[in-house]
């Protein structure tokens, strides 16, 4: 079965556990748990920099998917996105409050998950494409995904409007996305 089959299956199966807690079926609520907690737990752990903030910010944004299944809209995007952009959002709330150190670091391109992520071949993709990126988009993305600052900061840091923030966050976006939609091809077949 070629990669994007199974990425689109994987994709599906998530659909339907959230379509099942959204009718109150707990196994489907373990079974997405399961399937995207690691994921989850290493990005909480990569912007508040401690495990046990992580763990609850894990069990937060579990329990807010499972109180919010019914509104989930696959067409808006993947249950995994779904579940990450709330992750980063709680993360950097918490980052941003008094219990905790506001700044991150600056590690750019290898703050990309965990280990088992950083092993497989989208990460690879991921990172190849974030370093072809010009450095005025890579920039941006790095400061609003890996530091959590707002469009407002990031043009403060770099000294550019706001509007050019936006334009270099949505087009470095658009080149990812359009990047990892392609097929990887290896020896002659598609993967």
């Amino acid at each position: 079965m070629a990669r994007a089959d199974a990425d689109g299956d994987d994709a599906e199966l998530d659909v339907e556990l959230v379509a099942k807690m959204a009718a109150g079926d707990r196994v489907a609520m373990a079974a997405l748990y399961e399937r995207h907690s690691g994921v989850m737990l290493g990005l909480a752990m990569r912007i508040v920099r401690s495990r046990l903030e992580a763990e609850d910010l894990l069990h937060d944004v579990f329990l807010e998917a499972w109180r919010s299944a019914k509104d989930f809209d696959p067409k808006r995007g993947r249950v995994r996105t779904w579940l990450a952009i709330r992750m980063r959002s709680r993360a950097l709330d918490l980052q941003k409050s008094a219990r905790v150190s506001r700044n991150a670091g600056d590690t750019g391109l290898d703050l990309l998950v965990d280990e088992r992520v950083a092993a497989s071949p989208d990460h690879a993709r991921v990172r190849a494409v974030l370093a072809e990126l010009g450095l005025d988009q890579r920039k941006v993305l790095e400061l609003a995904y890996f530091e959590g600052l707002s469009c407002t900061e990031i043009a403060t840091r770099l000294s550019v409007p706001v509007g050019t923030v936006k334009s270099r966050i949505a087009a470095g976006l658009e080149r990812l996305r359009s990047a990892m939609a392609k097929p990887v091809v290896k020896g002659g077949e598609t993967s």
